[in-house]
C-alpha cells in the first residue's frame, strides 16, 4: 500500500477518539467551578483511513479516552496528578482538552476562543504539558470538538471560523513547543463546513470525525444520513482537501462493533475505488483571458439580461446565458451565440442538463450522463458552443451543493457530481475558446463538490441580497461585503480565480445604489475576483412559494454608478 502507508502504520497504537462531554448547558460562575476529568469509553474508533493515490485503512482497537474540561483560567485547580496517573496505565490514550465556558459576575458568557488567543490558558496549558512529558508518546492531545456544527452545545460552536483557527493554532503552537513529539488531533464531526475551521497541516497531525454524535443529532440544517456506509463515506469525503490521517469515530448511535467496523470497510475501499475518476493528477493554471472590452483596471462586467436593458451598455464585455436541454435542441441557444457574436462580446454560458423533448428532467441525469446516456446532447451543445467567436465561460449544473431539490441535480451525491462535471467537460478539451467554471452557490460545504484542479478554470459563487425566503423587507438584506466574505473564505482551500457570475439585490434605487456602491469598493479591494455578472430579472415566482419572488433588476442609471464606482 505504499512507503506512506508503513509510516502511518507505525502510528496506528496511538490513534484513538475524542471524547465528547454531555453538556447541554454552559456552566455558570466560572471562577468558583472547578477542573473536571473524565474517563468515557462510549465512543470508540471504527477506523482510521489514509487519502491518496494509493488510499488505505485500518480498523482500530479499543483506546482509553478522557476529557479534560478547563473551567477557569486558574492552572491551580487542574487535576494533573490525578489525570497523569490515569494516562500512564493505558498503552495508548486520547486526551481531549476543551474550554468550557462560564460567566462574569455580570453574567456575561465569556469568550472562550478569545481567552485561548489571549493566552489567558497558558499556564494551563504548560501545566498540563509539564505532566505530559513523560507520556507525549502515548497521548494523542485533541482541542475543542465539533467546533463546525451550527448548535450551541458547546461554547466554541456557533464562533467564527478565523477565531477558532486562531485559538486551535496558539494552542497547538505552544503544546508543540513544549512537547515536541506529542501528536495533535484537529476533531470536526465532519458536518457540511467542516473543512472552514481547518487549521492547517502545521498544527493538527491527525483528524478525527463522528457519526451521528450528539451535536449533529441537534442539528437538521441538512438531513441526517441513515445509512452507516454512505454516512461514512460522505464525512471522508469531506476531509479530501486535506491530507492527514482521518479516524472515524463511533458514537452511542452508532458503536464501533463488528458490524459498524465492516460498513468502515466498504466505505473506505468505495473511497479509495473511486479516487483516480474524481481526483485530478496535477494542478493546472487557468488560462489567461485575453482579447476583451474590459474596464480600465481589467475587470470583467457581465450582465444576465433577457429583457434587454443594459446590454447597449459600453462597459459590459460578457453576457450570461441559461441554457437548458430545450434551448439546445430548438436553437435558442445557437440563436443567442449569434446575436453576442454580434456585438463583439465573451458568454457566461451556464449548462442545465434538465427540461428537454428528447432529453427530459431526470432525477438521475448525473448518473446517466456519466454511463453515456447524454453524449448526443453533449457533443451537440460543444458544436453550437463552438460558434462562440470570443471566450466563453462555461458553468455546469450550478448551485449543486444547495440541500434543496429545485435542481434535480441538487442534493445529489457530490461523487455523482464530480464525475459528471469531469464528464462533461471533456468533451470540450478541444475548444481553446472555453474557460471552464465549477459553479457552487457558496453555500456551507461547497467543497464537497470540487471537481478538480485539472478541469476548473474559474471558481463561481452567487451573491444575492436576499437568500432567505423568510426576509420580504429589502432593508434587512446582507451586504455584498458580508456575503462575500463568507463565501469567498469557503473557497480559499481551491486556487482558482473567482468570478461572481451571478449577483443582484431588491429594494429602491436609492438602496440598490447603497448596496452596490459596497459591492464595487469590496470588488475593487479583492485581488481574487476576475468578473462579475449582475443579474438583472427576477427570480422564478414558482420557487417562493407565497412570497412574491424577488426582482433584482435595476436601471440604467444605477448600472452605470455601479460601473464608475468599479472604476473609481
Amino acid at each position: 500500500m505504499g512507503k506512506r502507508y508503513t509510516l502511518y502504520l507505525s502510528l496506528f497504537f496511538l490513534m484513538g477518539v475524542v471524547l465528547y462531554s454531555k453538556r447541554h448547558v454552559f456552566i455558570k460562575n466560572r471562577t468558583e467551578s472547578k477542573d473536571i476529568i473524565i474517563k468515557d469509553s462510549k465512543q470508540q474508533a471504527l477506523g482510521i483511513f489514509y487519502h491518496g493515490s494509493d488510499s488505505s485503512y485500518v480498523t482500530m482497537p479499543a483506546i482509553a479516552h478522557y476529557s479534560l474540561q478547563w473551567m477557569n483560567t486558574d492552572q491551580d485547580t487542574v487535576e494533573n496528578n490525578r489525570l497523569i496517573d490515569s494516562l500512564s496505565h493505558h498503552e495508548t490514550a486520547v486526551l481531549s482538552v476543551e474550554t468550557w465556558a462560564g460567566y462574569n459576575e455580570r453574567n456575561q458568557q465569556i469568550n472562550v476562543l478569545g481567552d485561548v488567543i489571549s493566552g489567558a490558558y497558558d499556564d494551563k496549558i504548560k501545566k498540563l504539558c509539564d505532566g505530559l512529558s513523560g507520556v507525549q508518546d502515548k497521548v494523542l492531545l485533541s482541542f475543542n470538538p465539533d467546533m463546525e456544527v451550527p448548535v450551541k452545545k458547546y461554547p466554541w460552536q456557533y464562533q467564527s471560523p478565523v477565531e477558532y483557527i486562531k485559538a486551535f493554532r496558539h494552542f497547538s503552537g505552544l503544546v508543540k513547543k513544549l512537547l515536541p513529539r506529542i501528536k495533535i488531533v484537529w476533531s470536526p464531526a465532519g458536518y457540511p463546513g467542516a473543512d472552514e475551521y481547518w487549521p492547517g497541516d502545521t498544527f493538527a497531525d491527525l483528524i478525527s470525525v463522528s457519526l451521528l454524535g450528539e451535536s449533529e443529532r441537534a442539528c437538521n440544517n441538512y438531513p441526517l444520513v441513515n445509512n452507516t456506509t454512505t454516512l461514512i463515506r460522505r464525512k471522508i469525503h469531506r476531509m479530501r482537501m486535506i491530507y492527514k490521517p482521518i479516524i472515524v469515530l463511533g458514537s452511542e448511535k452508532i458503536p464501533s462493533n463488528a458490524k459498524n467496523r465492516a460498513f468502515f470497510e466498504i466505505a473506505a475501499k468505495t473511497i479509495g475505488d473511486d479516487w483516480h475518476s474524481i481526483q485530478p493528477l496535477k494542478k493546472e493554471a487557468a488560462p489567461q483571458v485575453s482579447g476583451l472590452k474590459n474596464t480600465d483596471r481589467g475587470m470583467l462586467i457581465g450582465v444576465y439580461d433577457p429583457r434587454k436593458l443594459l446590454i447597449n451598455e459600453k462597459a459590459v464585455s460578457v453576457e450570461h446565458l441559461f441554457a437548458d436541454w430545450g434551448a439546445i435542441e430548438d436553437g435558442t441557444l445557437e440563436r443567442q451565440i449569434d446575436s453576442i457574436n454580434s456585438r463583439g462580446r465573451a458568454m457566461i454560458i451556464t449548462v442545465e442538463p434538465w427540461r428537454g423533448k428528447r432529453w427530459p428532467t431526470s432525477r438521475d441525469v448525473l448518473k446517466d450522463m456519466v454511463k453515456g446516456m447524454y453524449d448526443p446532447i453533449i457533443e451537440t451543445t460543444y458544436r453550437i458552443i463552438s460558434r462562440a467567436k470570443h471566450p466563453v465561460f462555461l458553468r455546469f449544473a450550478h448551485e449543486m451543493e444547495i440541500p434543496t431539490m429545485r435542481y434535480p441535480w441538487q442534493s445529489q451525491d457530490p461523487v455523482t457530481y464530480i464525475k459528471a462535471y469531469r464528464y462533461f467537460m471533456r468533451f470540450g478539451a478541444h475548444l481553446k475558446n472555453i474557460r471552464r467554471v465549477w459553479g457552487p452557490a457558496g453555500d456551507r460545504g461547497s467543497l464537497e463538490w470540487w471537481p478538480g484542479d485539472d478541469v476548473v478554470d474559474y471558481t463561481s459563487i452567487a451573491i444575492y441580497g436576499l437568500p432567505d425566503k423568510n426576509i420580504t423587507d429589502p432593508r434587512l438584506q446582507e451586504s455584498f461585503s458580508t456575503i462575500f466574505k463568507r463565501k469567498s473564505y469557503r473557497m480559499r482551500l481551491v486556487d482558482k480565480p473567482l468570478f461572481i457570475t451571478e449577483f443582484g439585490v431588491k429594494g429602491s434605487e436609492s438602496f440598490q445604489n447603497n448596496w452596490l456602491k459596497d459591492a464595487a469598493f469590496t470588488i475593487r479591494k479583492s485581488n481574487i475576483i476576475a468578473g462579475v455578472c449582475y443579474f438583472n430579472q427576477a427570480d422564478n415566482p414558482k420557487v417562493w412559494g407565497k412570497i412574491p419572488a424577488p426582482d433584482w433588476g435595476i436601471s440604467e442609471t444605477t448600472f452605470e454608478n455601479f460601473v464608475e464606482a468599479l472604476s473609481n
